[in-house]
């Protein structure tokens, strides 16, 4: 045989070949299908010239010699037709005989085989598996409003008032956040409510050693009563999340209060994650009136030494791009933590847990190609809430000895944050 390259007479090359080009067959000009023992063809050229080289059949053209051959007249004359099959560059040496024929169909069952087998290895979620992550994914699209609708219902949001020096260092935070080293295009940015709610860290007033704490007592806390009753909303959301959590009903009544009060805080601050936006450092509940920004937090009492660690934990979640699935169980997985203060079944609450850090594991070997280490830092961000949490719990406490800002705390805020065991 001769060697592919001796061929002068072929007008294309595949590596020539532009293919957002047309293809064209270069026999009869009907629409090609590809490269055809060395030339641009259709499927019928194709056909025709490996029957006649394999017939060794000899034309003669009832014409002249030189008739044109198009898609319409192309059966009319088979001597011109393989003249321009030859002409074109097709070669006899490129067609399979029988036995390879047979050898490549072989090779391609093969090939399919061996895919269908890799597919069967693949990791997989059980049934169980999959009906747990079911359910956790539509127990939260029940308790998570994506449309905002009933934020209106909230006491409205107040952002006038003295510009105090917490706000100040905010709007510094914010500037700074929103430089190029976070320039990162947001996932669907506001999809839930929750983000207002970990905006909301309601009432944290200055620290008792806030250079602020005069200057924003009386009318200082213009956000508290809108963003108090933001995550009022969202403690209630976060208690019907947790009743769908496989397990959690069986607990005792002294359990479930317990886990709910000490873990609150946090998943509401994972929640939020989905309205968290990399793009400005803000979370968006819909219109412009319910965009949450740094400083908006500050006029409910919040302090930089929470915001500051907020943010860059808001920021590291969302670059962890987490599938739906991913999010929900790292907020089962939160909430069901033995160790909480106030637990006393600490081997049943440790065995739902680790149930749900198996189908977390499952998730990701089948359905997160290249996340090997993305368990590791999944749970590292449970640690990262803990840190908040304390700190929280501090401002929190700050606020609530304070009258005139306790007041405007709803019952649910005060039971679920004013009775925590640390």
């Amino acid at each position: 045989k001769e060697p592919f390259t001796s061929v002068s007479t072929s007008t294309q090359v595949p590596d020539e070949f532009d293919r957002n080009v047309p293809r064209i067959c270069g026999v009869c000009g009907d629409k090609a299908t590809g490269f055809h023992f060395n030339a641009m063809t259709c499927e019928g050229c194709k056909g025709f010239f490996r029957r006649s080289m394999k017939r060794k059949a000899s034309f003669t053209c009832p014409f002249n010699g030189s008739c044109t051959i198009t898609k319409d007249n192309r059966r009319h004359c088979q001597a011109c037709r393989l003249k321009r099959c030859l002409d074109i560059g097709m070669m006899k040496e490129f067609i399979l005989t029988d036995e390879e024929v047979q050898r490549k169909k072989e090779l391609i069952q093969r090939r399919k085989d061996e895919e269908a087998q890799r597919e069967v290895q693949k990791p997989q979620l059980s049934e169980e598996q999959r009906s747990i992550i079911d359910t956790l994914v539509d127990a939260h699209h029940k308790t998570y409003d994506d449309s905002y609708s009933d934020f209106s219902r909230f006491r409205p949001p107040v952002r006038e008032g003295p510009v105090t020096r917490s706000a100040s260092r905010a709007a510094s935070l914010h500037s700074d956040a929103s430089s190029d080293s976070f320039s990162h295009s947001p996932e669907s940015g506001d999809r839930k409510m929750n983000l207002s709610n970990l905006l909301m860290m309601y009432q944290e007033q200055g620290l008792n050693s806030s250079p602020d704490s005069k200057e924003d007592e009386g009318t200082g806390l213009s956000m508290l009563p809108h963003l108090a009753d933001l995550v009022s909303y969202s403690i209630q959301k976060v208690i019907g999340f947790a009743k769908s959590i496989p397990g959690f009903r069986e607990l005792t009544a002294e359990d479930q209060i317990a886990l709910l009060k000490s873990s609150a805080i946090e998943v509401i601050m994972l929640r939020s994650n989905q309205s968290f936006s990399l793009e400005d450092m803000s979370w968006s509940c819909g219109g412009p009136e319910f965009k949450y920004c740094v400083n908006d937090v500050t006029k409910a009492g919040h302090t930089l030494e929470l915001l500051e660690p907020l943010v860059k934990f808001q920021v590291g979640l969302k670059k962890l791009n987490l599938h739906e699935e991913e999010h929900v169980l790292l907020m089962a997985i939160c909430l069901l933590s033995p160790d909480r203060p106030g637990v006393q079944d600490h081997e049943r609450v440790e065995a739902l847990q680790d149930r749900l850090s198996e189908v977390l594991q499952a998730y990701i070997r089948a359905h997160h190609p290249g996340g090997c280490l993305l368990y590791a830092k999944m749970i590292q961000k449970l640690a990262d809430l803990r840190s908040l949490n304390e700190e929280h719990s501090k401002q929190y406490r700050s606020l609530s000895f304070q009258p005139e800002h306790s007041m405007q705390l709803t019952p649910l805020v005060l039971e679920v944050f004013g009775g925590q065991v640390t």
